[in-house]
């Protein structure tokens, strides 16, 4: 794996950090600019909406620029952006500083794929992709507890000083690691009416619906998971960091291993790794008052949910390799959008009545309808393939000759 991709993934670990990390800060922040918990919230919505938007927006601005340039130029404006937020007097000023960050950071990620992908044999697209996927699994393990204890004990300002300064040695390995690239020319020009023609591919939505299914199964619990280990499982509140903790390291074991699978058969590890996310969320929903299975299955569903994001990933850039800057752009709202809908979803499902519990069952309902969808984006597959196979063979050979289908 070249070192490049190890600094994108790194540049993600700080990106990943900025954008979960309120979660764990947004008590002392509400206090010291007098506004409430509910506002507070507003600001991890700001970011998620604004990497809906930025990533397919900022993915077409820079299309004919330098890759590298563009990464340098929107790690720079999220760096800055975090120093705005750690200055920023008032909450208004704060929400601007959010949005900005977001956009910068949605760009980077579709940039980034599309670097990352690039820099290796295509034979490793997945394993790629889990490096970078693996900077936003280390965040949550490292990165959002680290955020939240600064944010006890010197107050939240400083976790986005830390984050700042994160983004800076990113910065510095993005200027002196990732390769030099000049702007296409000639028939390699991106053109972005040319780019654009892959959203007239159905199997480009269905993977973009498949994303956003995997997003929002997962989010839609992870985002109650901590009243749900207090309410339903009876734990004390001092477990919720380390149960938090728990599902990053589960997120980077599936991220590493996923990689590897996912190279191997693409659809087998989407497969098994949804239909696991479904079984786990479909116990914990059975077991969520037991303390014992709610700490193991917490585990768990960072492992299968993460397993399968690198194959997720790589069949969007199967699927839209004409134009990979949109493909990274396209994935990266899909999987905000799943961010954005799963806790909304879980709102409603409280709200109803049904409890955390409700939850559970809500989200493995999800997990199983991106199970489908994978089913049927496999079926599209091997249909597209065998009819390219009967088109190109020899002779005018048709219908009456084998077929090989695609593997997965």
């Amino acid at each position: 794996m070249p070192l490049a991709v190890y600094v994108l993934g790194l540049s993600v670990f700080s990106l990943g950090t900025s954008e979960f990390m309120l979660s764990g800060l947004l008590q002392p922040l509400a206090r010291d600019l007098g506004v409430s918990i509910p506002q507070a919230g507003l600001l991890v919505s700001a970011f998620a909406v604004g990497m809906v938007v930025g990533a397919p927006v900022l993915a077409a601005a820079t299309l004919r620029l330098p890759r590298r340039t563009t990464l340098i130029a929107l790690l720079a404006v999220f760096g800055l952006g975090q120093v705005a937020g750690a200055l920023a007097p008032t909450y208004g000023t704060l929400f601007a500083s959010r949005v900005v960050s977001a956009l910068a950071c949605a760009g980077f990620w579709a940039v980034g794929a599309a670097v990352a992908v690039s820099l290796v044999p295509p034979g490793m697209k997945a394993r790629a992709m889990a490096t970078m996927i693996g900077g936003l699994s280390v965040a949550n393990v490292i990165g959002v507890p680290a955020g939240a204890l600064l944010g006890q004990h010197a107050g939240w300002r400083s976790a986005f000083w830390a984050v700042a300064a994160l983004a800076a040695v990113g910065l510095v390995g993005v200027v002196t690691l990732v390769p030099r690239t000049g702007p296409p020319t000639g028939d390699d020009r991106p053109v972005l009416r040319r780019e654009l023609r892959i959203y007239r591919d159905g199997q480009v939505w269905l993977a973009l619906v498949i994303t956003a299914l995997n997003a929002a199964a997962t989010f839609c619990l992870f985002s109650y998971l901590s009243p749900l280990l207090t309410d339903t499982a009876g734990l004390d509140e001092g477990w919720v960091p380390t149960v938090l903790a728990l599902f990053g390291v589960g997120a980077l074991i599936g991220s590493a291993t996923g990689g590897r699978a996912g190279d191997r058969n693409l659809f087998g590890t989407m497969y098994g790794g949804m239909a696991a996310t479904t079984a786990v969320l479909a116990l914990l929903a059975l077991t969520a008052h037991v303390p014992a299975a709610a700490v193991g299955l917490a585990l768990l569903l960072g492992v299968t949910a993460f397993f399968t994001a690198p194959a997720i990933n790589a069949r969007m850039f199967d699927v839209a390799g004409s134009a990979p800057t949109l493909a990274g752009a396209t994935t990266t709202s899909a999987f905000n959008l799943g961010n954005t809908i799963g806790p909304w979803v879980g709102g409603l499902v409280i709200t109803a009545g049904w409890g955390y519990t409700g939850v559970s069952w809500v989200s493995a309902l999800l997990a199983a309808a991106a199970v489908g969808a994978t089913v049927a984006a496999a079926r599209w597959h091997r249909r597209t393939a065998a009819s390219r196979v009967v088109a190109g063979a020899p002779g005018g050979a048709s219908a009456k000759e084998p077929v090989t289908e695609a593997k997965g």
